[in-house]
């Protein structure tokens, strides 16, 4: 018999393999032929059959072994992804779908069964109380060479205008780049554009919010800055930046895209556009240039006057309203705003009417971005992969579990919260020292930024 069949001949000698079963069969058909009499017909088509069978078992046997294995595979995969309830209601059975632990948002009844307990806390028990405290004083590292601080620098290769897009961490990322990328193509920034962003309607300028002196200054050892174009290059456009060329960069470019394709043109037209601009230049960069980057951000961009005096108001007014910390308090920024609620795309617990203003406020911000086809829109999945923006009462929860108590002094920064009234209402509650903007500033003195 051979060693990897089971149907071999008894009266094989060699170690060569049987010949196939469908052979033999066909070498004895004369014989079974004659045996089945008047039936045959349907016997041989049965019997054909089962020898195709038996032959498919052999040849493809592999196939056959793995095809169980695949199919159970799935079959747990599937189990495990998807849970059931089965409800019986008299004799009628029905199978519910159940959701998987983790993509429903169940943060007020945690609440509810921790409240208790956050009140029985003692209060003079503040574990982080000592986290203003800093053991190491280290001083703050220049992220700049200042070696060449009085260098002239070279002829410029052109104006550089960008488009600053998206909100004001997006726009201030953008002027960090494009102060990096003039200098890499020694090209002279004209002081950037905001767009008007159709979600924020914000028709500020870069003079409204920064100090655009003190940026020009700032960076004069290293790029030109200038506030508009000169008027010769003007009349090359008509004085019309619309009519200067926009160079269509993808985002995240390495310096050396902009070094082949960016350079030349501005060497050739003496001004070039780049809208959009927001995340247009790669994270990774030679030191020179992160270097740039690092002095725009940390030393070049100052707000405004106006800005910077009520800000340096409401930093002295919470100081005194933290008596109990001894000055401390802890600033938290929300991104509980409408529009981050509608683009994560997650649910909370405001039912039919709060998908009803989801869908609203999608459409009305990014117009049919979410209806495009084949997009699949998964709430309990963007909450199980940690996409959700925390509500306020979830924010509240974390830093009562960090160990500030209800004596800690806290300062919200945000935006209009969605829903204000009903998500502000726990934080306010675990923390009656709850400030913001609205309670530390006058309404005159908020007046001037409405």
């Amino acid at each position: 018999m051979h060693g990897l069949s089971r149907l071999g001949s008894a009266r094989s000698t060699t170690s060569s393999p049987p010949s196939s079963p469908r052979f033999r069969h066909g070498r004895n058909k004369n014989i079974a032929g004659s045996r089945v009499g008047s039936g045959g017909g349907k016997q041989n088509l049965v019997e054909k059959l089962v020898v195709v069978l038996i032959s498919a078992v052999f040849k493809r046997k592999g196939v056959l072994l793995v095809a169980p294995l695949l199919y159970i595979s799935v079959m747990l995969l599937y189990m495990s992804s998807f849970g059931f309830d089965v409800v019986d209601l008299k004799s009628v059975v029905v199978v519910r779908e159940r959701a998987p632990p983790g993509s429903v948002y169940r943060s007020p009844q945690v609440f509810q069964k921790l409240w208790p307990f956050m009140q029985a806390e003692a209060i003079a028990n503040n574990t982080l109380m000592t986290a203003w405290n800093s053991k190491v004083h280290q001083p703050w590292k220049p992220c700049a060479d200042r070696s060449n601080s009085n260098a002239e620098l070279p002829k410029s290769n052109g104006f550089l205008i960008i488009e600053a897009n998206g909100g004001l961490n997006q726009q201030r990322l953008s002027i960090c780049d494009a102060v990096a990328v003039a200098g890499l193509l020694n090209a002279t920034l004209v002081i950037p554009i905001f767009h008007l962003n159709s979600v924020w309607r914000d028709s500020s300028n870069f003079g409204d919010i920064f100090d655009e002196d003190f940026f020009m200054h700032a960076l004069r050892s290293n790029v030109n800055v200038v506030k508009e174009l000169p008027e010769d290059i003007l009349q090359q456009f008509d004085h019309n930046i619309s009519s200067i060329v926009n160079l269509r960069v993808k985002g995240w470019s390495s310096p050396t895209h902009y070094l082949q394709k960016v350079l030349p043109k501005l060497q050739h037209l003496g001004a070039v556009r780049i809208a959009p601009f927001s995340n247009r230049l790669a994270q990774g960069v030679p030191s020179n240039i992160q270097g740039l980057r690092c002095l725009a951000n940390f030393e070049a961009l100052r707000f405004s006057e106006p800005i910077r005096m009520l800000a340096e108001k409401m930093v002295d007014r919470m100081v005194k309203n933290s008596s109990q910390s001894g000055g401390k308090y802890v600033s938290v920024h929300l991104r509980f705003e409408t529009d981050m609620v509608a683009f994560s795309c997650c649910e909370y617990d405001g039912g039919e009417e709060e998908k009803r203003e989801m869908d609203i406020a999608r459409e009305r911000s990014w117009r049919g971005k979410f209806r495009k086809r084949g997009r699949v829109i998964r709430p309990g999945a963007n909450r199980v992969d940690g996409k959700c923006p925390l509500t306020p009462l979830e924010v509240g929860m974390m830093l009562r579990g960090m160990g500030f108590d209800n004596t800690t002094s806290v300062y919200v920064a945000a935006g209009k919260i969605y829903k204000a009234e009903k998500y502000v209402a726990p934080l306010r509650q675990m923390f009656p020292r709850l400030e913001t903007k609205d309670t530390l500033a006058t309404p005159e003195e908020l007046a001037a930024f409405k």
